[in-house]
């Protein structure tokens, strides 16, 4: 034991609880010694007079109530210390335990990402190669179907089979799926590097915005936004961030029918900023809303399921937290709240 562990041993280092404790003492023998003296005051003014072999003893009897009840007050009074103490141990108790079973959570998650990275990059170096193979094959492949004639001058043999075209492109498609699965495997086990810096919101919608204006347009989406001028800034790696809200407006993209509506907002809320991704599909079920964040759930029959997993992921890295709820008149909200950047340096 060193010697910061010694001082902390002694009395002095816990000064002012000793001293809470002996005012809760102190003052529960004031207490009982006035309640004694006011006691024998009282029982002299009924008459009761004290008498010991023919002797007035009403000044005996006095002191005798007056340190019998300061004992009991006193008594008393460490009988509360005690107990205040025992309860703000018992929460001091609490919130270790609490801490240290949030410890343990993050390392098993720790762990568990660690054999899911050791079995990511053991896929990636095992699967990805044949992939490129097939992939590259099928694309020849598919090169020499739509060929209207061989090399010799002849109608190929196989240049007429629309069946052939489908396939090909059909397996390209899946290995790029594939590739996509394993891709975000390794995003998911792979460490957070998070390159903060003070960043204004404008910045992250429009970077957003550029990179998934062309999906929503294809689709004929109308989109709004909505962002004060002069918000505060956040503490954020934008790369990152614009790719949770990149990804939130995809998913927003694939959930509304051509000619709908998705909306971005940012406003300031409790020391926070508070991004919101809104769109008029048909919204997420109550009942689903917390199960979504977690790794390898899908409600789609080819997502991966760690979109928002990996969304959560990013958010929590920056201090914030990102929530799902309804959409006013129907459809899903996301939000990401993000703290406000120390120096509160204002963005236009």
């Amino acid at each position: 034991m060193n010697d910061h562990d010694m001082n902390d041993l002694t009395p002095s280092a816990h000064a002012p609880a000793w001293t809470r404790s002996a005012h809760w003492r102190w003052w529960g023998a004031l207490a009982g010694l006035a309640t004694g003296l006011f006691d024998a005051v009282f029982l002299t003014q009924l008459g009761v007079s004290f008498a010991i072999n023919g002797h007035d003893a009403t000044l005996l009897v006095g002191a005798y109530f007056g340190l019998t009840f300061a004992l009991l007050g006193y008594l008393v009074g460490l009988l509360a210390a005690s107990r205040r103490r025992d309860h703000r141990a018992a929460i001091v108790i609490q919130s270790q335990l609490e801490m240290l079973n949030a410890t343990r959570a993050r390392l098993a998650q720790s762990e568990k990402l660690a054999a899911l990275g050791q079995l990511a990059a053991a896929i990636a170096h095992e699967v990805r190669n044949p992939l490129g193979v097939i992939r590259s094959a099928a694309q020849g492949l598919a090169e020499s179907v739509v060929a209207p004639e061989s090399a010799d001058g002849r109608d190929s043999a196989i240049g007429t089979d629309d069946e052939g075209r489908r396939a090909c492109s059909f397996i390209i498609a899946e290995v790029d799926r594939l590739n996509n699965v394993i891709t975000s495997l390794l995003a998911f086990a792979r460490p957070l590097h998070v390159r903060p810096r003070a960043v204004g919101v404008s910045e992250l919608l429009d970077r957003a915005l550029l990179l998934a204006g062309e999906e929503l347009a294809a689709k004929r989406i109308r989109v709004e936004r909505d962002d004060q001028s002069g918000m505060p800034a956040v503490q954020a790696d934008p790369d990152l961030l614009s790719q949770v809200l990149l990804g939130l407006l995809a998913n927003a993209s694939e959930a509304v029918s051509p000619g709908g509506e998705v909306a971005l907002r940012a406003r300031t809320t409790e020391g926070t900023i508070a991004i919101d991704v809104t769109d008029s599909g048909p919204g997420v079920p109550a009942d689903l809303r917390e199960q979504i964040f977690e790794p390898f759930f899908t409600t789609r029959t080819r997502g991966t399921g760690l979109g928002l997993a990996i969304a959560r992921q990013i958010v929590a890295a920056h201090g914030g937290r990102i929530e799902v709820g309804e959409r006013d008149g129907g459809g899903a909200r996301f939000t990401i709240s993000l703290p406000i950047a120390r120096d509160a340096a204002l963005a236009a």
